[in-house]
């Protein structure tokens, strides 16, 4: 894991070398997910069926039975033991209570000349999620996306999950009960993907896409973004630590294994204004690494893309920190409070030494699918806004129009349209001539 120094004079190109990242996708991919994406748009269900063959060992003569009904969905649940049930219960109440406070309503005002204006907010009709499967499971991001869009009022959640074998995992499926998914079907993959965005004789078309995947979902979602929306393009989940020295070694050593763990291609940082600190933390690293289930991933990640950085304060360190603008940031610090109004980009920010990011992952409310690789210097996490949209409303009164409308005619005339400048003319009295 590499040791930085913000007081450097190289620390600049070390940080740019160090949050590098390839957030495209390899063109080898781009170029099979287009195909599959024309398969399946060319063919249907009868592509779905082969490509399910093809990547997910499952033989089925129709989408009918890679469809799993609610029925199934409620025995998962049933079949749960009680501590399982509470928990997904315990997430779910929360998330849906955090994400009550979003919701928009539509608003309108009318103004000096008698124009009435606002916005007409509504939910989209039918959104689709995809659930990753396979080698992980995932009944958190149930929860995180499904419930927003249930909060947000969407009428119809599509549900595709890879089951590769015909293998479904009991809490996925529970989770998806408690959710209130309205259809599931294990599928997968771009072609998973290609039927939400365009439909099949099976699978409904949907207005949105949400979720997280592998390279070729990524891909995928890339590819149909504009004729379906999309929630984000993904990068490798990213933890940024700032502590002072005052917080437990272990925890700060434990936020930064929670995100390495995920993958080789994550990211774990931690920013100190204390150099001891840092190296107490580098020492438990070496001595914990290898009592972890998931060390040899752990290890991968922080050699290849973790770090251990000294700032000499906090003013150096919010520089350091908005610079990254990392999908979680942890401010394990005595006093936080002055920190937050310093801190501009972050996915999502975790408020003192007790609020670990694992909360957040699970336990704490706000959705877990956040802005990476840097893109929270514009993006948000999702919400139930992502699946609102807004419609303008314009009402114009008689005297409103008349008195806007010679003004209207000089902005249209400037810009060349005739007939433009000649509608606001005549609805302001004027003559066509």
């Amino acid at each position: 894991m590499r040791e930085l120094d913000a007081t450097s004079a190289t620390f600049a190109a070390q940080l740019e070398q160090l949050l590098a990242w390839d957030l495209g996708v390899d063109s080898d991919i781009d170029v099979a997910v287009a195909q599959i994406i024309k398969q399946v748009r060319s063919a249907g269900d009868e592509q779905l069926l082969a490509l399910t063959r093809k990547f997910d060992n499952l033989d089925a003569q129709s989408i009918s039975q890679l469809e799993i009904d609610k029925g199934e969905l409620a025995d998962a649940w049933a079949r749960l033991d009680l501590s399982s049930q509470q928990a997904l219960t315990t997430a779910a109440d929360r998330i849906r209570r955090f994400h009550q406070r979003q919701r928009e309503d539509s608003w309108s005002f009318t103004d000096e000349l008698g124009c009435e204006l606002g916005q007409k907010i509504q939910p989209l009709d039918r959104v689709g999620v995809y659930v990753p499967g396979g080698r992980a499971a995932y009944p958190s991001s149930v929860l995180m996306t499904l419930i927003p869009a249930k909060v947000a009022g969407v009428e119809e959640v599509v549900v595709v999950s890879p089951t590769p074998s015909g293998e479904r995992n009991d809490m996925v499926l529970a989770a998806l009960h408690l959710a209130g998914a309205d259809r599931v079907f294990t599928l997968g993959g771009a072609q998973a993907v290609a039927a939400l965005a365009y439909g099949t004789e099976s699978v409904p078309r949907v207005d949105k896409i949400v979720g997280p995947g592998n390279a070729f979902v990524a891909a995928a979602k890339k590819q149909v973004f504009g004729q379906v929306g999309i929630d984000m393009i993904a990068g490798p989940s990213e933890v940024l630590v700032i502590a002072d020295g005052t917080t437990e070694v272990e925890w700060a050593v434990l936020d930064l294994f929670s995100q390495a763990e995920h993958d080789a291609s994550a990211q774990a940082i931690l920013i100190s204004t204390d150099r001891g600190f840092l190296q107490q933390v580098a020492q438990m690293i070496e001595g914990k690494l290898p009592t972890m289930q998931r060390a040899d991933i752990i290890r991968e990640s922080l050699d290849g893309r973790g770090a251990l950085i000294y700032c000499e304060n906090r003013e150096q360190a919010l520089v350091v920190a908005n610079r990254i603008a990392a999908e979680h940031l942890e401010l394990a610090v005595a006093d936080p409070d002055p920190w937050i109004d310093g801190l501009r980009h972050a996915g999502a920010i975790f408020i003192g030494p007790h609020t670990g990011e694992t909360f957040g992952d699970y336990m704490a409310g706000p959705s877990h699918v956040l802005p990476t690789f840097g893109t929270a210097r514009f993006a948000s996490p999702l919400g139930v806004y992502d699946f609102q949209k807004r419609s303008s409303m314009i009402r114009m009164s008689r005297h409103a129009a008349e008195s806007l409308s010679a003004q209207t005619d000089l902005l249209a005339t400037s810009e060349g349209l005739e007939a433009h400048a000649l509608a606001a003319r005549v609805r302001g009295g004027g003559s066509q001539e």
